[in-house]
């Protein structure tokens, strides 16, 4: 949209542009609504753009034609066990019956195209109809000449962002779910992005939304909506005020994955609507490897070395899912008067042979870690653990019971190695080769558990773990159809709400991998059903 273009009214106005966002723009569009999609920054895609666009779909095509296991009814008893609220039951059954409609529609757009299943194990092993195969659904790669001048506007990753790495000529995962959703939405006839474009607030008239107040090159816009307004911008994980509102971590938003946009606008304009919230001391937390630049990086698949927090000990499966492992360093930090929002990752030689550190593993550690302070070094443990300040001999102590699980190829404090996620990355469940994943390389025959590989060899190497997250979970209460709630659950006209706007439908925990961009997504479709008068 130029400049000098009206803003004028639309049916539906969609704020953010992420996979809730541009998907319940499509939908809307899709249906023949004059939709508006604004987008605070330069370039759409917020978080989604830098996932790897998992989409946990129980039920979804992709994964019967890959003749997995895909029955529906276990995958709710599954659900169920895991979130364990019956508040949030009804969001459930919504997003369960919604997922795999929404694959079969969008695979009728050619810019969509045909979306796979890769088996990725569901997040909580132990869980009654836990699928060692997973539920998830990605979307295929797109070359950047295919989407022509659209590849320029999809936010780039971040390591392109932070390192001025060239992406490529091709997006994968998220950027590639953007891009093409990007496209089809365009394609429509019916759609509009405004970039540089931020939520103020929302326009209210006897109750009911009917628009919004925006900022875009210094001026102020109002612009209506016949249909509705819906809120799909992100959380709060980038605003330190509300953070430290809403979590007692002391996380200032630095350490965030997050798109940088993404403030907690739309949360306050619902608020100021007189929205009711959940869940805002939560988030997607992760524990993320700080880089040569001083910031994290969202770190998953840890093979070898050890955790170890302020006091030199293990706290944690260092291989367990993300979210797991970020929620038991909040849980930590918070109930023990022990730092764990900042610990050390600790190996030896034999990692650095056989895994490398911030590259391919024939390049050993990428010389900007060592030079930048980001992993340090030192000949002996003792050494060691005065350069990272925790105490020596509790150090030592630490490597010596985990050298004795190594040999027995038991991890008796927290079962390393022993679950599918763990194996996975051993490719007993396996990824793609473009899966950045599989430069991990295979196990080492002798030993018994490879995922539980001694530290005996030095030079000794600790690299910094901090508490990050993909996002902050908590946000306005929704129903079923998506429609933002007030204190006394009646919903609040003309206002809908997906992603990390709204709190989520898994509640406080993680099922299973593709489950915060699923529910973004089911959620801005059941709402601009709802706008064009298609409620399922």
């Amino acid at each position: 949209m130029g400049k000098d273009e009206a803003y004028d009214t639309y049916d539906v106005i969609v704020v953010g542009s992420g996979g809730g966002g541009l998907i319940g723009a499509y939908t809307a569009a899709a249906r023949g609504l004059k939709t508006l999609c604004i987008e605070k920054t330069d370039v759409v895609g917020g978080t989604t753009a830098y996932s790897g666009a998992g989409l946990w779909f129980p039920g979804a095509a992709p994964i019967d034609r890959a003749d997995a296991e895909n029955d529906m009814e276990a995958a709710r008893r599954y659900l169920r066990a895991v979130v364990d609220d019956q508040d949030r039951e009804r969001l459930q059954d919504a997003y369960l019956s919604t997922g795999a409609r929404l694959i079969d529609e969008l695979e009728q757009n050619p810019h969509f195209g045909e979306f796979t299943h890769q088996p990725v194990p569901d997040y909580f092993h132990e869980a009654p109809d836990a699928s060692p195969a997973g539920h998830t659904v990605f979307p295929r790669d797109v070359s950047a000449e295919e989407l022509g001048e659209l590849a320029g506007w999809v936010r780039t990753t971040i390591y392109a962002e932070r390192f001025g790495v060239d992406p490529g000529p091709v997006l994968s995962g998220g950027r590639a779910l953007i891009g093409r959703a990007l496209a089809a939405f365009l394609d429509t006839g019916h759609g509009t992005v405004a970039r540089n474009t931020a939520l103020e607030s929302l326009i209210v008239e006897d109750g009911k939304v009917v628009g919004v107040t925006a900022a875009q090159d210094g001026r102020q816009l109002r612009i209506r909506a016949r249909r509705g307004v819906l809120l799909a911008a992100g959380g709060f994980e980038r605003s330190k005020e509300l953070r430290d509102e809403h979590q007692r971590l002391g996380l200032t938003g630095e350490w965030s994955n997050g798109g940088p946009g993404n403030t907690g606008d739309a949360l306050l304009a619902g608020l100021a609507a007189g929205a009711d919230t959940q869940l805002l001391d939560e988030a997607w937390f992760v524990p993320g490897v700080v880089q040569p630049d001083g910031l994290p990086i969202f770190h998953s698949g840890t093979r070898s070395g050890i955790w170890v927090n302020a006091e030199g000990e293990r706290f944690v499966n260092e291989t367990a899912p993300y979210d797991q492992v970020g929620h038991e360093m909040a849980r930590l930090h918070r109930d023990t008067g022990v730092n764990h929002t900042s610990c050390h990752w600790v190996f030896d030689q034999a990692h650095a042979d056989r895994d490398g550190f911030g590259g391919p593993p024939e390049e050993g550690i990428q010389p900007s870690w060592l030079e930048s302070g980001a992993v340090r070094r030192a000949e002996t443990l003792e050494e060691l653990a005065q350069i990272i300040g925790v105490p020596a001999k509790a150090l030592a102590a630490t490597v010596e019971e985990f050298n004795g699980y190594a040999s027995t190829g038991v991890d008796e404090k927290f079962q390393r190695g022993q679950s599918p996620w763990d194996q996975m990355y051993f490719h007993i469940v396996g990824f793609p080769a473009r899966n950045p994943l599989n430069y991990m390389g295979k196990p080492s025959p002798h030993l018994t558990n490879p995922l539980l590989m001694p530290l005996e060899k030095p030079p000794y190497y600790a690299a910094r773990i901090v508490l990050g997250d993909i996002g902050t979970k908590g946000g306005l209460r929704i129903d079923e159809h998506a429609r933002v709630l007030r204190h006394d659950g009646s919903p609040i006209e003309g206002l809908y709400a997906a992603g990390n706007t709204a709190a989520p439908m898994s509640g406080r925990v993680y099922p299973g991998a593709g489950t915060p961009i699923g529910s973004s997504m089911v959620f801005g479709h059941r709402a601009a059903l709802g706008m064009a008068d298609e409620v399922h």
